[in-house]
């Protein structure tokens, strides 16, 4: 099972704490929020690992030099990480997606156990772990289910039909990677392509039929976009 990290981006919403050093390295309990989310991942049994950077790439690739081995942990440089949302940097690691893949986004942090429920899952081409609560807020990437089949995601779904929320992690088959990528690479072919994030080819494919969903309600995860979500990070990680 490999793993495709999203770490391009610097975390603007988090200035000035990313003034210098992109979100992805930003410090919880001693350790960068990168490093919580590759040793969960390698708690659990996964890798080769891929770590796609962009802003502050050199800082995410010392980082990586110092702790990981290079055989397990690699980076790849994405280009177009200041034009392009974070379809490009999937796009930069289609390479990656071949076999079974886990996708995560690189501000996600989580305990081991969540991956290891993702990982426990029945096969299917694409699986996205989600979870629940009692309301949701603009910035939540909202979700719609039949059961666990996966019928629409996005941030701007009327929330009265909304049913859970993505954490930003997913599971691909080998069938279901395959998909993704092509699906990938014709929506870069679109006009507006290069401001689609990956979940909106998600949405597409949920059409097909071929997305369920995996909820890790109980178990402990946290998002990272401001600096209100660092506490609440940082508590997923205490004990750890």
């Amino acid at each position: 099972m490999q793993a495709v990290i999203l770490s391009a981006g610097q975390g603007r919403r988090l200035l000035p704490l990313t003034a210098d050093r992109p979100k992805c390295l930003i410090d919880l309990h001693g350790k960068t929020l990168l490093q919580w989310q590759l040793d969960a991942l390698l708690a659990a049994g996964v890798g080769p690992i891929t770590v796609v950077t962009g802003y502050a790439a050199a800082a995410v690739e010392a980082l990586l030099e110092r702790h990981y081995d290079s055989r397990v942990v690699r980076a790849q440089f994405n280009p177009f990480f200041q034009v392009a949302d974070n379809l490009g940097s999937c796009w930069i690691a289609r390479d990656a997606f071949e076999g079974d893949v886990l996708l995560l986004n690189g501000d996600t942090v989580f305990e081991t156990p969540v991956v290891e429920r993702l990982l426990a899952a029945p096969p299917a081409p694409i699986r996205l772990t989600v979870d629940s609560k009692a309301g949701y807020d603009d910035d939540d990437m909202k979700v719609v289910l039949d059961g666990e089949r996966l019928l629409r995601i996005g941030k701007h779904l009327p929330v009265d039909a909304v049913d859970a929320e993505s954490i930003g992690l997913l599971r691909f088959d080998a069938a279901g990677a395959r998909r993704f990528r092509q699906a990938v690479e014709l929506a870069l072919r679109e006009p507006d392509g290069l401001r689609w994030w990956y979940l909106s080819v998600i949405d597409r494919l949920a059409d097909e039929g071929v997305v369920q969903t995996c909820s890790i309600r109980g178990l402990r995860w946290g998002e990272v976009d401001f600096p209100r979500d660092l506490e609440p990070a940082r508590a997923v990680v205490a004990d750890a």
